[in-house]
């Protein structure tokens, strides 16, 4: 469920890579080498928190294709 906060809505992470369609295994390797940003928010456990602008900075890096010249 996410989380209103000063009238915006976040997300938690694992509802993040629910609504993205990968593992919570990727999404954290994608933070680890560089392929996404972390979150810019964190709540007072330091639990990420994502807008929905990067949510849908996250969907789109799902939908990528990449080329292949192999």
């Amino acid at each position: 469920m996410p989380v209103v906060l000063d009238k915006r809505t976040y997300y938690r992470t694992s509802e993040v890579y629910r609504l993205v369609g990968i593992s919570r295994s990727t999404l954290f390797r994608w933070f680890k080498e560089g392929i996404a940003s972390e979150p810019q928010y964190r709540d007072r456990r330091g639990w990420r928190l994502f807008t929905g602008a990067e949510v849908e900075g996250l969907r789109v890096l799902v939908n990528q294709v990449n080329r292949s010249d192999g």
